[in-house]
């Protein structure tokens, strides 16, 4: 399932925006991230400040930096920047912009989980973030930059209808 939306444009300098993790949904490893799994490492680190934005989980490849990491009633929200400076940061833009890569992830250490013993899905309460990679294959399918133009372009009432989309997708996606 696709979040509503394809990337049309980035704005400028590597702005992007998107999605590191969304609350409630089974990914590939057989985790869900719960609403409020953020809150504590997001206070620690300075809302999210001391994070790192990496390719491909690479700790050897920082590509820029976030300006906004926060929990909403969707999951992991975040806005950065992609160094334009570094040789893979202005490939990673690139990959972005044409549509190649477009899936987030993030490195985490788990703090609290509960496991669902009959499903054997791993419900996770609260974590230890480290990084927020851009990535090929996320584990999270839900997890993707999101239509963007640029940081002060995005008004209300896109930022309103975005929210409604991915509400109607959600949705479907409970009832299949």
């Amino acid at each position: 399932m696709n979040l509503p939306g394809e990337i049309k444009s980035l704005g400028g300098q590597g702005y992007f925006a998107g999605y590191a993790s969304m609350f409630d949904y089974v990914d590939n490893q057989m985790d869900v991230v719960i609403h409020g799994a953020f809150e504590r490492t997001l206070l620690e680190n300075k809302s999210g400040q001391d994070i790192k934005l990496l390719w491909q989980h690479d700790v050897r490849e920082p590509i820029g930096y976030f300006t906004n990491i926060i929990e909403d009633n969707h999951g992991l929200y975040v806005e950065g920047y992609l160094q334009q400076e570094v040789q893979k940061g202005r490939e990673a833009y690139a990959l972005m912009k044409s549509g190649a890569v477009k899936g987030l992830s993030i490195g985490y250490r788990v703090k609290d989980y509960s496991i669902d013993h009959k499903s054997g899905i791993r419900i996770i309460n609260d974590l230890d973030l480290y990084e927020i990679s851009l990535v090929t294959f996320p584990a999270n399918n839900m997890a993707k930059i999101v239509e963007v133009k640029a940081a002060e372009e995005i008004t209300p009432a896109q930022l309103a209808a975005f929210e409604q989309a991915f509400e109607r997708a959600a949705l479907a996606l409970i009832s299949i």
